[in-house]
């Protein structure tokens, strides 16, 4: 896994991208599946990527590339608590 931030930052983002690019255009991701693309499989490496994996989803919002759910309804990210979904905008 990279050390640096913005590196990390970055990759979350293209993660998130580029997971939703190969899946159908209404399928959402859940943070995590970026964070184990950028962080690997096993907990220590992933875990430590989730709340990175969230904000990572939230510039993507205020980029107006994705939108994030909860409950399939489209919630503010910054307020957002608990389980998230994350699809194209």
């Amino acid at each position: 896994m990279p050390t640096d931030p913005d590196d990390v930052d970055r990759r979350l983002e293209l993660a998130i991208l580029d997971l939703l690019a190969r899946r159908a255009s209404t399928s959402t991701i859940c943070p995590s599946e970026a964070a184990r693309v950028v962080g690997g499989d096993d907990d220590e490496g992933w875990r430590p990527l989730m709340e990175p994996a969230r904000q990572a989803a939230q510039r993507l919002v205020a980029s107006g590339e994705v939108v994030v759910t909860q409950g399939g309804q489209v919630v503010d990210p910054s307020t957002a608590r608990g389980p998230i979904r994350i699809r194209r905008r």
